[in-house]
């Protein structure tokens, strides 16, 4: 029997199989098409995904195909200077196109030992106690523990598995495509910045997913289609693109064409008995932002290590369920956001007002700083009940005497630092490292922390750590280990 079965290779699935395999889960990645689109709707990592690629020493490769960028708080359109104290050691987003994030978490997950079966498509499926049987469309089955849904917001496992996905339709409709254009570049720059004083749904940009000559251009639909299934067609953008435009440019030779609506929804539940959901299955959003494919890759960096400890059977009660409590609430909170960056993208007079008093507000530091920390998701706090600051935030990479913070979470196990050499987690050594070191930007004794960075517990009394020990690890092993690291 297989552990896990993941459905889609997207980034979210891929990110998942790259987090259990970490800790020899066997996992199968099924997706429908036979070879990858090449096709990107997410051009982006923003700063808490390149902390995730960190702490999984992936971060390099990314930086060595991407482009860093800084833009402050990106709200609804409105530009401000990157917030000089956000509380991260990467200051950062990378540009880096969907497919290439697809190519390197591939990559990853198969140098796990990750299996990736393409023109598998899912028809259906069924659970029972012990496992899920996995129905394909060409009549075979695959029986595994679990499976995750990661197959995009008309998910075949959603529906099937029969959750509800409640939330907001479309009012409006974008298309977005790439192709060539006999306009000048620079021509093109200048009509974009003149329609984008009053319609800021239009935009294009050059060299998309850096091939030479060919432009991504974005644009309002005529209304919403009535058939969310059809396809746009390269005489609807071009006509579209003159009634925004005054000119199509001279397009022409479509690589790929697209539309998406501002709806917004979100499945009921994340968690289905041994079936579970995350990425675009479990929610849908407007685009604005660049937030969705980073709230997937998170969806997994949160799951991974919970559903490895259920398969490992060290678990402690409730930790399954911990993913849904954690991420359903950030879910909910990114559909909000866009959902109001929808509103300040209009035209009407007072969406222009309700943008040039955000504008203002977004002149606070402190305004600034909250908006960004929202939108590259570093502001993200579960709620893990009473106790220190830092409980359920995640913690950025400190500078330890001996190194890195992030490069001691590459293993994607718990981590105890440990500040004042008198603690121990040894009891729990099989699951948590325990390393003493000190570090100039840490105030605090000692932080035990989760596999996916977040703060679990903060202090120096060894009975209050034993107790969050076991909440979020386990029971003690019956043979006790040693800590990893001697003090300094």
């Amino acid at each position: 029997m297989i552990d896990v079965i993941v459905v889609g290779a997207g980034p979210t699935g891929l990110m998942l199989a790259g987090e259990l395999r970490l800790h020899g889960v066997r996992v199968v990645v099924l997706d429908r098409l036979t070879e990858p689109s090449g096709h990107s709707r997410g051009r982006g990592l923003h700063a808490r995904s390149v902390e995730l690629m960190d702490q999984r020493g992936l971060l390099e490769r990314f930086l060595a195909v991407s482009e860093k960028f800084q833009v402050g708080g990106f709200f609804g359109g409105i530009h401000t200077p990157w917030p000089e104290r956000l509380d991260t050691a990467h200051p950062y987003g990378l540009t880096t196109p969907q497919h290439i994030t697809e190519r390197l978490l591939g990559e990853h997950a198969r140098e796990r030992g990750a299996e990736i079966r393409r023109g598998c498509e899912v028809a259906g499926l069924s659970q029972d106690e012990h496992g899920v049987t996995v129905e394909l469309a060409d009549g075979t089955h695959l029986r595994s523990r679990y499976v995750v849904g990661c197959d995009g917001g008309r998910s075949t496992v959603r529906k099937r598995l029969g959750v509800g996905f409640p939330g907001e339709p479309a009012r409006v409709e974008t298309l977005l495509g790439d192709m060539e254009a006999t306009e000048d570049p620079a021509t093109i720059a200048a009509v974009v910045t003149e329609v984008r004083k009053t319609q800021l749904r239009f935009g294009a940009v050059a060299n998309a997913d850096g091939n030479e000559g060919v432009f991504r251009f974005v644009v309002p639909a005529d209304g919403v289609a009535e058939d969310r299934s059809a396809e746009t067609t390269f005489d609807e953008f071009r006509k579209q693109l003159r009634a925004t435009a005054g000119t199509d440019f001279g397009v022409h030779s479509p690589r790929w064409l697209s539309r998406f609506g501002d709806a917004t929804r979100q499945a009921e539940r994340y968690r289905a008995g041994r079936v579970l959901l995350a990425g675009d299955a479990a929610h849908i959003h407007p685009p604005t932002g660049g937030q969705g494919l980073n709230l997937g890759v998170q969806d997994a960096f949160n799951l991974g290590w919970k559903l490895a400890a259920e398969v490992d059977g060290w678990a402690p009660p409730g930790l399954l369920d911990s993913y849904h409590a954690e991420r359903h609430p950030v879910g909910a909170a990114v559909l909000e956001n866009t959902r109001a960056q929808i509103t300040l993208l209009g035209t009407d007079p007072g969406a222009a007002a309700l943008r040039k008093l955000f504008a203002r507000l977004m002149d606070f530091d402190e305004v600034n700083g909250y908006v960004t920390g929202m939108i590259t998701a570093v502001g993200v706090r579960y709620d893990l009940g009473d106790g220190h600051e830092l409980l359920g935030r995640r913690l950025r990479d400190v500078r330890l005497k001996r190194g890195r913070l992030y490069e001691l979470l590459r293993a994607g196990r718990g981590l105890l630092l440990d500040q004042t050499g008198r603690l121990t987690a040894a009891g729990w050594a099989d699951r948590v490292d325990h390393v003493v070191d000190v570090s100039e930007e840490l105030d605090v004794p000692a932080v035990l922390l989760r596999p996916d960075g977040h703060v679990a517990w903060a202090g120096e009394d060894q009975r209050d750590l034993e107790g969050r020990l076991a909440t979020w690890f386990g029971a003690p092993s019956a043979s006790r280990g040693t800590p990893r690291a001697e003090p300094v």
